[in-house]
């Protein structure tokens, strides 16, 4: 098991890695609207849904993964009124590629976040 840091991407809030490689596969922890310095986003949905998915791009490029290898996503929403709005995007994002993905309504989100993603992708444990 190998766990993955980019500096490239904002760090860790608390006891947990940004990504795991293990056995093939990439797995990241969820990502909030934060910037690469830690930085939140304004409160809009469409900047923060841009914010984690270009974390999610930077953490797959630091680690030899693009958004082809993503197998899985789980879409965590503070209000799932959000739900079109953030599809719009996301299938910006993915373009021709559909991972399988599960989308959830919580009630908070870590730092008042109104959208949490986290990934699994293909990844070769060999450099």
């Amino acid at each position: 098991m190998e766990f993955l840091n980019t500096k490239n991407a904002p760090q860790a809030i608390g006891p947990y890695s940004q990504a795991i490689k293990h056995n093939g596969l990439l797995y990241s922890s969820g990502q909030i609207a934060l910037d690469r310095h830690g930085q939140m986003c304004d409160d809009d949905i469409k900047l923060q849904t841009k914010q984690v998915l270009d974390n999610i791009k930077v953490i797959l490029e630091d680690n030899e993964c693009n958004i082809d290898d993503v197998i899985k996503t789980t879409i965590y929403l503070n209000d799932m009124k959000d739900f079109g709005v953030v599809n719009v995007i996301y299938a910006d994002f993915f373009g021709d590629h559909k991972p399988v993905r599960s989308t959830v309504a919580v009630q908070t989100l870590p730092k008042n976040a109104l959208i949490e993603i986290d990934i699994i992708a293909k990844a070769s444990d060999y450099h």
